[in-house]
């Protein structure tokens, strides 16, 4: 049944109608974000669970040099292991039609005469290579997709040094690689990295491997414990040039995976908090102007007979209708906005099928977390209509206080006009309200930092990573370490100018009761094609003695500058030696360590070994060397920079524009609806004093000019107050998106700071040219008449 209070809420709902759509669009912003990325989170972690279940996925994963077949059968002894996959893992180089550089295959062997236990693979295409099939192989989807493969074609391979033809009979996935770089690397090269699926025989024979294995994946049983698992692995594969058992958490695929969902996550709670704050304050400010207004009318309520409480639950009602209205809104935008976003992670993932779904608890969620917010920022505007005495409500407010100024007292204005003053005047007399307009009007300039500072970040990172660290063309790596005769051979590859050698060594570092499993490259001290570099862009020199690690590593251990880390050779001899800290590099992808060449080496108790090199190429010869690459058998993985520039440009810079300009467009709608709704206030509350001023004989330009400058100088002091804000708002949101994996710097350029303050004065001119329109409406004999 609709009650009198119902339809007086409709009809001011009508007339208030530009101000609650301001408001609902500001909210709906921080709604969908929220309900974005909560659908993300959702789609991404049950797609996951789902993923990893069905197609079993392994919780243990351990490589070693070769151990026969029998090894695995103690293994799957052990207690705590319900299966176990024994297969041989290799690199291949790939010589592939119409590119240049070299790609590589990522060779994994089927189990014989049976379908697959752990890590299955999903056929999209084609078919699984038949028992006695040799030249046949099941290709990752990403890597066909990207080179145009498709069933039947085939691919040039050097396998163990022979070059040799691979049929494409099968197009898949695999759990195990959901997300498909080399390992190590943060990025995925699609068109330069994949995985083949090939008969154990096909892999095993070439490599002299043969009745035996080189990795092992374990599930365990329901409520085993990793630990001691990983133990008695370690011991019985010590013989045979283990490397350590490591679990799915640190598998560089599901790594990968987890560091995003813990991203997703941080910015479902970070973003949304700002919007709904910005959108409680102008909820606040648009029902008390309101109650302010209405006092007469509140007044007859309660003359009539409605209770206090009636009057509360008719006001709350405003802001009932804003939360629905903004729920709603922000719920069909989330959905749009999840589903389109959801490609994004298409760059970086491969799932068998990825179907955006639909948080609908977020919905709840979101309801509750907007009329929580909306009802915070009201609760003092009701409890101001639910106190006002209908004696005191009667009276007309008591009439402003208009005297000088505090800057007029200081004599700050003189040949300001009247127009200034009366601003001045107002602001004054009203410091609560003028304080809140300051406030959204900065949390709107802040927004608008954010997008930009993500650019500028990622700018920096490329010009940083790409210039000032790595400085070679090319990193090439052996298949197995070489002596010092390796690198000569490097060095008289054509167009070769500077061959720095590095050694690179499986470990696990260990500080207190917390350790890492990790590469620990060693670089000649002069090393220049590869320099390592502080936080402050200072060169490190790495020391005789001592380690060098990421500023993020140093964080995981909770070690600092001068401490004593344990570092294990997970190779060869498998030494252990105490080794100090002696500096941190910045650096944004991955963790690292660094020693000095020839200390690396005397932990190793080994001679000149080296596992590659970092090359400068001269570019008139780049084709010549890129052939002869191809031709050398024991070269096992070649990085190309400008390659990797290519994949990151692919990807990740992709997917930051994408987010960037999402950022700005909802920045914008926050910065409109603020301006608007401060600039609708100012003309309610004041449509009398301006008639007055239309009718003693200023223009309509004079009293648009009056409320024009009101709102300047509040805009003025909002923008310096809403820098600083977007720049500790994106600290927060950096921070929050560092991972183990991926990091960005924090920068911010002046042009960034000059767009925000750009686009929320022009936001500010359209919202005024709105509102300035409503002045020709103006009823000066209305608004002149003497209140009763």
């Amino acid at each position: 049944m609709i009650t009198p209070l119902d339809l007086k809420l409709f009809r001011d709902l009508g007339r208030m109608k530009g101000q609650i759509v301001a408001v609902s669009l500001v909210m709906a912003c921080g709604l969908a974000m929220m309900i974005m990325t909560r659908s993300i989170l959702l789609t991404l972690e049950g797609t996951r669970d789902a993923y990893y279940q069905r197609y079993r996925l392994a919780d243990v994963f351990a490589s070693l040099k070769r151990a026969p077949l029998s090894v695995a059968e103690r293994i799957g002894e052990i207690q705590g292991v319900a299966a176990v996959e024994a297969r041989v893992v290799v690199d291949a180089t790939l010589d592939l039609e119409g590119m240049t550089e070299p790609a590589s295959a990522h060779l994994v062997s089927l189990p014989e005469g049976r379908a697959q236990t752990l890590n299955r693979v999903f056929l999209r295409q084609g078919r699984m290579p038949l028992a006695d099939e040799r030249q046949q192989a099941v290709v990752s989807e990403s890597f066909a997709l990207a080179n145009k493969l498709t069933i039947g074609d085939s691919v040039v391979a050097i396998i163990n040094g022979h070059r040799d033809t691979i049929i494409v009979c099968g197009i898949g996935l695999s759990p195990e690689f959901v997300f498909e770089a080399r390992p190590g690397q943060t990025l995925p090269d699609n068109k330069r990295y994949g995985v083949f699926w090939m008969n154990y025989q096909a892999i095993a024979v070439p490599y002299n491997l043969d009745g035996a294995f080189n990795d092992i994946c374990v599930d365990l049983s329901p409520g085993a414990r990793a630990g001691p698992v990983m133990t008695e692995m370690d011991r019985l594969l010590l013989d045979y040039g283990a490397q350590g058992a490591y679990t799915r958490r640190e598998h560089n695929s599901a790594q990968r995976l987890d560091d995003e969902l813990r991203v997703i996550r941080a910015l479902s709670v970070a973003y949304p908090v700002v919007f709904l704050s910005v959108a409680a304050f102008m909820v606040n400010a648009v029902l008390a102007r309101l109650v302010r207004l209405q006092r007469e009318q509140i007044a007859q309520l309660k003359a009539l007979g409605y209770s206090s409480w009636q009057v509360g639950r008719h006001y709350l009602n405003y802001a009932f209708i804003i939360v629905v209205l903004g729920t709603l809104t922000g719920g069909l935008v989330g959905r749009w906005m999840g589903a389109g976003l959801l490609s994004i992670y298409d760059l970086f993932f491969r799932f068998p099928v990825l179907k955006f779904r639909m948080d609908y608890s977020a919905l709840g969620v979101a309801l509750m977390v907007s009329t929580g917010a909306s009802f915070l920022g009201i609760f003092s505007v009701v409890w101001m209509a639910v106190k006002l005495p209908p004696a005191e409500a009667m009276r007309p407010e008591p009439p402003a206080d208009f005297k000088p100024s505090m800057l007029e007292r200081l004599g700050l204005t003189r040949g300001s006009g009247p127009a200034a003053r009366m601003a001045l005047r107002n602001i004054e007399r009203r410091p609560v309200q003028s304080l809140f307009t300051v406030f959204g009007l900065a949390l709107a300039t802040g927004l608008m930092v954010l997008p930009g500072s993500m650019a500028d970040s990622v700018d920096y990172m490329l010009t940083y990573q790409w210039n000032d660290v790595q400085r070679q063309d090319v990193v090439v790596f052996f298949s197995e370490p070489g002596s010092g005769d390796a690198l000569h051979n490097l060095e008289q590859l054509p167009g070769v100018q500077v061959a720095e050698p590095v050694r690179v060594v499986q470990s696990r570092i260990r500080y207190g009761h917390h350790s890492r499993k990790i590469a620990v490259t060693g670089l000649p001290r002069d090393a220049d094609l590869n320099r390592l570099l502080d936080a402050q862009r200072r060169r490190i020199v790495l020391p005789e003695e001592g380690i060098v690690m990421s500023a993020q590593l140093g964080k995981i251990l909770d070690a600092r500058i001068g401490d004593v880390v344990q570092v294990e050779a997970l190779e060869g001899q498998r030494a252990t030696l105490g080794v100090p800290i002696r500096g941190f590099i910045e650096d944004f992808a991955g963790i690292s360590a660094f020693m000095d060449l020839e200390a690396l080496h005397r932990l190793m108790q080994e001679g000149d070994t080296v596992s590659g090199a970092y090359l400068a190429v001269d570019q008139a010869r780049w084709g010549e060397f890129m052939r002869t690459v191809k031709d050398t058998p024991r070269m096992a993985v070649t990085l190309v920079k400008k390659d990797q520039l290519e994949a990151f440009r692919s990807t990740t810079g992709q997917s930051i524009g994408i987010l960037r300009k999402l950022y700005l467009v909802l920045a914008i709608i926050v910065a409109f609806g603020v301006v608007y709704n401060s600039a609708r206030i100012a003309l309610s509350e004041r449509s009398r004093d301006l008639a007055t001023l239309r009718v003693i004989g200023f223009t309509q330009r004079e009293i648009a000019g009056v409320l024009l400058g009101e709102l300047i100088l509040l805009i003025v002091t909002a923008l310096p107050a809403g820098l600083l804000f977007g720049r500790g708002l994106a600290i927060l949101i950096i921070e929050k998106v560092r991972t183990e994996t991926v990091r960005l710097p924090l920068q911010i350029s002046l042009f960034t700071y000059t767009m925000a303050v750009v686009v929320v004065v022009l936001a500010s001119c359209a919202s005024f040219l709105v509102v300035s329109r409503m002045l020709k409406k103006l009823d000066m004999v209305g608004v002149l008449k003497a209140r009763d």
